[in-house]
């Protein structure tokens, strides 16, 4: 039987994914909030007067605790480190995430960069409207370091420049494939920003370009040797803005999603490990 408390997953998952930037890593704190809860004694959950915020508080510090940690775990990982891209598709594992820009790849890279504590502020306060008191509650900080830390956040969001809407992204990224499957490098540049960059994630499961690959020339020459591989691409939405999947055969190579400014791409995340694909793979 479903429970009010368990109407609340849905909520949880998509916090905890732009907290974390792992769907499986979310999945995972999403079920030990539950856990706790489970462990309350009947008469301390009746005691509780708002359950759902209770869970968002617990998931909130279990999430800040991830990340504290995954810092450690990413200063080992093989390569760069990419955030897991979900698919566009009702009845994928992904169907439970709401797709705005606040999950798009651009935004979840520069979270990404940000401290544990400014992202955890940032998330709570501007996506998902929790005033800075509750947002205290979660990092154990004053509403007052709390605000400090959404407004620096919020300064690395707008230097990052976030992603375009869908609607010019879509052609680019339409024009970039066709000029990748018949490996014309020249138009290939041309729908590039000179000042590109292409930044690959295989975790060291699978190849991939361990350093960002920068200028729209060497990305272009890059992707066009990729094409010679016998590669099919596929328009497929990415984090609710237009991507490609990368398959070899039957097989998924890679998901590739997109940042575009001014008619042309600024960047390119080419997700390659395969552990990071699972919710493709699932899907399809």
């Amino acid at each position: 039987m479903t429970t009010p408390v368990d109407g609340e997953r849905r909520h949880l998952l998509n916090l905890a994914y732009r907290l974390l930037g792992s769907l499986a890593e979310a999945e995972d704190a999403v079920q030990e909030t539950y856990v706790r809860w489970y462990a309350l004694s009947p008469a301390r959950r009746d005691a509780i007067s708002s359950p759902g915020a209770w869970l968002t508080t617990v998931a909130g510090r279990i999430c800040l605790d991830v990340l504290g940690s995954a810092r450690a775990r990413r200063e080992q990982y093989v390569g760069e480190w990419l955030p897991e891209p979900v698919p566009d598709q009702a009845d994928s594992v992904a169907d439970r995430i709401t797709l705005d820009e606040s999950v798009t790849m651009a935004f979840l890279v520069t979270l990404e960069a940000m401290t544990p504590a400014q992202r955890v502020a940032l998330v709570l306060h501007d996506v998902f409207g929790y005033a800075f008191t509750e947002v205290a509650a979660i990092t154990g900080r004053t509403p007052a370091a709390c605000r400090e830390l959404a407004s620096s956040a919020r300064r690395r969001v707008r230097a990052a420049r976030p992603a375009t809407t869908a609607t010019g992204h879509a052609e680019v990224i339409r024009d970039f494939k066709q000029a990748w499957e018949a490996g014309d490098i020249d138009a290939l540049v041309a729908l590039l920003d000179p000042a590109a960059t292409l930044t690959a994630d295989g975790g060291g499961v699978v190849r991939a370009a361990l350093t960002p690959i920068e200028g729209g020339e060497p990305v272009a020459r890059y992707v066009a040797a990729l094409a010679a591989g016998g590669l099919t691409l596929v328009e497929r939405a990415v984090n609710g803005l237009p991507g490609l999947l990368l398959q070899r055969g039957d097989d998924l190579a890679a998901v590739y999603a997109f940042d575009v400014a001014d008619g042309r791409i600024t960047r390119i995340w080419a997700m390659r490990n395969p552990e990071k694909l699972r919710p493709w793979t699932t899907s399809r």
